[in-house]
């Protein structure tokens, strides 16, 4: 019995397989696209609360944004809640493990949503199994630690290389949190190599910036997004060290079947930019922004 239970475990491996070329996912299980959005009426948007994109009380910046895209179809909009475990997993039908710029396929689950908006981070691993909108926002991994921390902020030298190579160099014997399958994943930034203690958070990640206030840990990961956020929540309690990413962009991700869907966003997205839509939610969910990366959203918007 056993025997046959492996046989049939590889068998279905080897059929998730055929759906990989190069390891990169060419295709979704049923996954929903323009046409049979509009015939059901309802456009369902996958998110999880973070930051000021998916406040968890009804609002954000993707909340509105998306909301302004199911009028813009013609349909009505649905929130529907999810995790970074899932997500993928409720956009696409495919579960999914991330394995550095990889993914190893784990079988099929139910679609929950058609679209995923919550300030979702461009990664190469997440690129091989969903398609992203045109960037919606730039962002960037830093290095966050208590006020009262030893670990001291860099002096920025101008070369965002330099620079990170400047915080590798402090970290040695500091325990950092991150979190798994996101883009402040430590795996992704080789802080372990570089003498760091890693270790990972298992609740949610509007939670770092507190637990290192606490002291669970004297430092942690944060992308840009929400580290505005918390030096604003609790001035004088943490500060940023420095980077450990280049810029990078966040974009809306959808099943790589939607490409009706997709474009109909991206036409959607310039138009907001056109209007002026698209900056009034910016400033109004993140003021300060706007002086961090002037170049990208004179290009965006």
């Amino acid at each position: 019995m056993n025997q046959q239970r492996i046989l049939v475990a590889r068998a279905v491996t080897w059929c998730l397989a055929l759906m990989v070329v190069t390891g990169v996912l060419v295709s979704s299980v049923g996954a929903a696209d323009l046409e049979e959005i509009q015939e059901r009426g309802v456009l369902r948007h996958l998110g999880i609360p973070y930051a000021n994109f998916v406040t968890g009380s009804g609002d954000g910046m993707d909340v509105e944004l998306i909301k302004l895209f199911a009028q813009y179809l013609g349909v009505k909009y649905q929130y529907v809640q999810t995790s970074w475990k899932q997500v993928i997993g409720d956009l696409t039908g495919i579960k999914v493990k991330p394995q550095g710029n990889e993914v190893q396929i784990l079988g099929q689950v139910p679609i929950r949503g058609d679209i995923v908006a919550n300030g979702f981070t461009i990664l190469p691993w997440r690129q091989k199994v969903v398609d992203y909108s045109t960037p919606t926002f730039p962002t960037q991994v830093w290095l966050i630690a208590r006020a009262d921390s030893t670990l001291q902020p860099i002096v920025p030298s101008g070369d965002i290389a330099k620079d990170i190579a400047q915080v590798k160099l402090l970290v040695k014997g500091y325990t950092i949190l991150g979190k798994a399958n996101t883009c402040i994943d430590p795996t992704l930034y080789g802080l372990k190599e570089a003498g760091a203690k890693v270790k990972f958070f298992f609740r949610g990640v509007n939670e770092l910036a507190p637990a290192v206030i606490k002291g669970d840990a004297e430092s942690t990961l944060l992308d840009v997004p929400d580290a505005l956020i918390a030096l604003e929540k609790w001035p004088g309690q943490i500060k940023v060290i420095g980077p450990l990413s280049p810029q990078q962009n966040m974009g809306c991700a959808f099943a790589k079947t939607s490409r009706s869907l997709r474009r109909a966003f991206n036409q959607f997205l310039e138009k907001c930019k056109r209007e002026g839509t698209y900056l009034r939610l910016v400033k109004k969910y993140y003021p300060s922004v706007v002086d961090y990366y002037p170049k990208f959203f004179a290009k965006h918007s």
